[in-house]
């Protein structure tokens, strides 16, 4: 009985963990894919807007300018800003 309690428990743990890791996104470089992957509340409609909206507009500044996709609310951008990135890559070497 006490296994069976254990394994749920290791089950559960595991699962919330997984939800809970989301790693910081380039929002001018990652994906469609990856945007959905990593932010909270962005599925692949949402993740192809803001490619969309990236490819015909040019890079974003900060995470005021996703409001401009359709779709995105402040709500959500607020709930992701942790996680957002803006800035370009530097190379290293």
């Amino acid at each position: 009985m006490l296994i069976k309690g254990l394994g749920a428990a290791m089950l559960a743990a595991m699962l919330l963990a997984s939800t809970a890791i989301a790693g910081p996104v380039n929002v001018n470089t990652a994906d469609a894919r990856t945007l959905a992957r990593e932010l909270d509340g962005v599925g692949k409609a949402k993740a192809d807007a803001i490619v969309s909206y990236r490819e015909k507009n040019g890079p974003f500044k900060s995470a005021e300018d996703l409001v401009k996709v359709k779709g995105l609310g402040k709500k959500l951008i607020e709930q992701n800003k942790a996680n957002l990135r803006f800035a370009e890559e530097k190379s290293a070497g």
